[in-house]
């Protein structure tokens, strides 16, 4: 049997820059990712894509507040599955188109994922996620009175309405997800963190206006998978310390306890590495028999052969990179 690789796609990776923020736009970076996406396949991997949505989100959100006299606003988990399935269908037709491409009878299908988090978790009492657009503070404040939002001001760019992050406890569709992998089936899943429901005490499942970590999502999914390989795709090839600095320095390779001295070490941006390199922590705590890789996506292939990328593992072994054919 082939081997199973989680990778996830930063939602900033279908966003170029300002100028290319349309929905084309989007659709040309997916069919950009997808040879790359289809190679792992080539070399006899299963792969679930997750993504994230935070710009994707951001768009939605502000279609919703300038029709707000119009039409009621969107809730948050509702615009969370908005974009679960217009990004999944974006990597369902590019995989697609790639796999047919080359000859490759693969199917390809997105998963509209729940995940639950805890209604009790301490981040719903401080909302400190950004979402939407930027506003200047009397505009904030109106919206934040109109709406019951909570906002703050964000960097130094504006003000914008927060909603909390709490930690993924449970994907819902998970049973699904792995059949879909034992078929041989590529699935999109996971998009943006999941939509955030939690239970009521009867069991039923709640809509949540939050948003869940991409990245934590993705390690949970690996972890509960039992996957192989959780490969974050970023924006460098590999991880630094010292970042921007004459002594920075690339890694090759790092072991869980030297990463976790690394990130203690304040080594990885807050809002950047530093939440990929704690989610792959995450992962490799679950699963020790496993491994992770940090690139980018046009790496990911010289990453499997060992030719970059930051690889992450429990102890100092090294899984072997190129996993075995699947069977015909």
């Amino acid at each position: 049997m082939s081997r199973l690789a989680v990778v996830a796609l930063g939602g900033n990776a279908l966003v170029r820059d300002k100028g290319h923020e349309s929905i084309p736009d989007q659709y040309e970076t997916v069919q950009a990712v997808a040879p790359h996406l289809v190679d792992l396949v080539a070399a006899g991997w299963t792969i679930v894509v997750t993504h994230g949505n935070g710009p994707q989100v951001g768009f939605i959100l502000r279609r919703s507040e300038l029709a707000i006299h119009e039409v009621a606003p969107v809730p948050l988990d509702y615009v969370v599955g908005d974009t679960q399935g217009a990004i999944g269908y974006m990597f369902a037709k590019a995989l697609g188109n790639e796999l047919a491409r080359r000859a490759i009878g693969r199917p390809v299908v997105a998963v509209v994922t729940q995940t639950v988090v805890d209604a009790a978790d301490p981040a719903f009492a401080q909302p400190t996620k950004p979402v939407g657009t930027f506003m200047d503070e009397t505009t904030a404040r109106v919206r934040a009175a109109e709406h019951g939002w909570t906002i703050a001001e964000d960097s130094g760019r504006g003000w914008r309405r927060t909603v909390p992050s709490p930690e993924p406890i449970e994907i819902v569709e998970l049973p699904t997800i792995r059949a879909l992998c034992d078929l041989g089936a590529i699935v999109i899943a996971g998009g943006g963190g999941g939509i955030a429901v939690t239970r009521d005490p009867s069991g039923a499942l709640v809509g949540s206006e939050a948003v869940i970590d991409k990245d934590r999502t993705s390690a949970l999914l690996a972890a509960e998978l039992g996957a192989d390989l959780l490969l974050v795709a970023t924006g460098v090839e590999q991880v630094a310390v010292d970042f921007g600095t004459p002594e920075q320095r690339w890694l090759d390779h790092l072991t869980v306890a030297e990463a976790e001295a690394l990130l203690a070490a304040g080594q990885f941006g807050e809002g950047s590495m530093a939440p990929k390199i704690d989610a792959v922590i995450d992962f490799l705590r679950r699963r020790p028999e496993g491994a992770a890789v940090i690139t980018s996506p046009a790496a990911m292939r010289d990453a499997l052969g060992r030719a970059t990328g930051t690889w992450i593992t429990a102890t100092g072994t090294w899984i072997t990179a190129t996993a075995p054919p699947p069977p015909s």
